[in-house]
């Protein structure tokens, strides 16, 4: 087994490590560092914090999140299924009615349980 195959992969990920890091630590070296109260405050939409930053969501925010990805990556998956639709078949076809089935099962059962409801 020869590892000359891999090298193109190692410099790859160097590359991009690289680029991730030095950015960072010439940012950190050449940048100006003056802290004062000023700057080292809390800051929230203009005006002091007046809440404990570790206070407790509703998870009807997470369940819409949720949601978003889910209808996202629905379409990410839905634009090549019907770009490929003539060339898949019955099968690929089955399988897209079956991804779209379980979709909708998942989008009733969240409406059913009240997660898409704003009170």
């Amino acid at each position: 087994m020869s590892l000359d195959q891999y090298l193109p992969v190692l410099l790859f990920i160097l590359v991009g490590i690289a680029i991730g890091i030095i950015p960072q630590v010439l940012g950190y070296i050449l940048g100006p560092n003056r802290p004062d109260a000023e700057k080292n405050s809390p800051y929230e939409c203009g005006f002091e914090a007046f809440e404990d930053a570790r206070m407790k969501f509703d998870v009807r925010y997470y369940l819409v999140a949720i949601l978003f990805i889910l209808f996202d990556l629905e379409i990410a998956f839905l634009i090549p299924w019907a770009v490929a639709f003539s060339d898949i078949g019955m099968t690929g076809f089955l399988a897209g009615v079956v991804f779209l089935a379980i979709l909708t099962v998942g989008f009733a059962y969240e409406w059913k349980k009240g997660a898409l409801d704003w009170e």
